[in-house]
């Protein structure tokens, strides 16, 4: 695949970013996407390994050495079209994918791996440029109607596969936009809105109705989740009006914190601050919360934490600390022993970059303290040491730091109870949906007709995973309707 000597003869060449300086006066996409003699070179990079693990490192199974290989020779469109047989959405992949891929590629074991990545980047931005993207109504309706909760990659990517064989898909959102977390709770600065809106605009004229502001099942909603709705719709209703039902609706209870001053003003759950940013940038609705000057302390070391991180930078932030409470990983994973899976190591995303961002790592969080008049002025917390995959505190180390403003982005540990509630459904060890993805039943939940896919099924976990799960639970709803199904698996 690519040039046969391509590996050995091209170096790994990485997607320009804008400089630091630029880019933390807007929240506007920063990642610039190859040119088409670079990606071009980048796929010649891609080798005949034979079997090409990165297709497997892949959750969607993307037919990665093909692509590269028709981006070399400049089929682009071509390209796109091995591209979208396994992702609808590489637009989406493309920006925020860790891309597991790379972990996965050959090349990597010995060398830089291929840039999976942005090649992917490269070929639906070209398809977007040309004109290639264009939505595909089905031929013929089938006069099912399926009902979707939830509009993030897992439902948006159910929607269209369904809609595309003809079945009539309502997508219902309690958000007031399209997206899930990719639409609030991941930054423009990551992933620009105009990204999935033109998605959707392709989806509603491939037959798919959007309906935000609703809610489906209860309207109490746990403090800390988004929750735009002025429309309610029970489960009963939905179940009622059509064939079938896909719970699509993420992993949204965030993980707390339950120490001395967690009470205390200045103190959030992440999406607190996130999704409240991207309404400001998005629609002009002022942030109630405003680090400008103030020292930030970010407890979590994930995404959702790199995502505060570079959110409190372009606010101005004087600093930014980010606490995580597992050792320190190393600079270089051991290749030998961890390839083609994901490795542990030291990663370091472009928010850590755009400050001094200490990162502190082995750290437990104590205590909040007060201000006196209910704010948070600091942080007590104290190192700790793992052995044996057990947690004890370093004695003597316990120590304070100013604090303004703490992010807790410890990640999220499970849906909303309601809406499993509202339908019935069984709930696994962790709160999810039950739901099998092997054998006779996949995506099935304990209710006739009602399907779960995405985080609501698997918890917390990737865009490309709930792409994955989106069109494999749509294949077996439309097996379910029709009898049988032509979708991919």
């Amino acid at each position: 695949m690519g040039k046969p000597t391509g590996f050995m003869e091209f170096e790994r060449l990485e997607e320009a970013y804008e400089p630091v300086e630029k880019r933390l006066t807007h929240y506007k996409e920063f990642v610039q996407t190859l040119a088409d003699d670079a990606a071009k070179t980048q796929g010649a990079r891609c080798m005949d390994c034979g079997i090409p693990f990165c297709n497997n490192g892949c959750p969607v199974n993307n037919i990665i050495p093909d692509w590269n290989d028709l981006v070399y020779r400049g089929n682009w469109k071509q390209a796109l079209e091995v591209l979208h047989s396994t992702n609808n959405f590489p637009d989406f992949t493309g920006r925020i994918c860790p891309a597991p891929c790379e972990a996965a590629c050959t090349l990597g074991i010995n060398a830089a791996p291929v840039g999976i990545k942005s090649i992917e980047h490269f070929i639906i931005d070209k398809g977007w440029e040309m004109g290639w993207v264009v939505p595909q109504p089905a031929k013929v309706k089938t006069g099912k109607k399926v009902a979707i909760v939830g509009s993030g990659p897992a439902g948006m990517a159910a929607a269209q596969q369904l809609a595309r064989v003809g079945h009539d898909v309502t997508v219902f959102e309690k958000s007031s936009r399209i997206g899930g977390l990719l639409g609030f709770g991941i930054p423009d600065f990551k992933l620009n809105k105009s990204v999935i809106d033109r998605r959707v605009a392709q989806m509603e004229a491939e037959g798919v109705v959007f309906r935000t502001k609703v809610i489906v099942g209860d309207k109490a909603i746990p403090a800390g989740i988004n929750n735009d709705a002025t429309e309610t719709v029970s489960a009963a209703q939905l179940k009622k009006d059509f064939d079938a039902v896909i719970l699509a609706a993420g992993s949204e209870v965030p993980r707390d914190l339950p120490v001395p001053g967690r009470e205390l003003k200045g103190v959030y759950a992440a999406l607190e601050f996130l999704i409240p940013q991207n309404k400001e940038v998005q629609q002009g609705v002022k942030n109630p919360i405003n680090v400008k000057g103030k020292h930030v302390i970010v407890i979590g070391g994930g995404d959702t934490g790199s995502d505060c991180v570079g959110t409190s930078y372009r606010h101005g932030a004087a600093s930014v600390t980010q606490f995580e409470l597992m050792p320190a990983p190393p600079e270089q994973e051991d290749k030998p022993l961890t390839w083609p899976y994901w490795p542990l190591k030291m990663r370091t995303s472009s928010s850590h970059k755009e400050g001094a961002t200490v990162r502190e790592f082995a750290v437990a969080t104590k205590a909040f303290v007060d201000d006196g008049k209910g704010n948070v002025k600091a942080l007590k917390a104290v190192r700790v040491e793992w052995v044996g995959g057990k947690m004890s505190e370093v004695a003597g180390s316990e120590f304070e730091l100013p604090c303004d403003a703490a992010f807790l982005a410890m990640g999220f540990v499970n849906p909303v109870g309601s809406l499993l509630d509202a339908f019935g459904v069984d709930k696994d060890a962790r709160n999810n949906a039950k739901a099998t993805t092997d054998g006779e039943g996949c995506y099935k939940t304990s209710v006739d007709g009602v399907y779960a896919a995405g985080d609501v099924r698997r918890g917390q976990s990737l865009v490309v995973w709930a792409i994955r799960e989106g069109r494999q639970a749509a294949r077996e709803v439309d097996a379910f309707l029709m009898g049988s199904s032509a979708l991919p698996r």
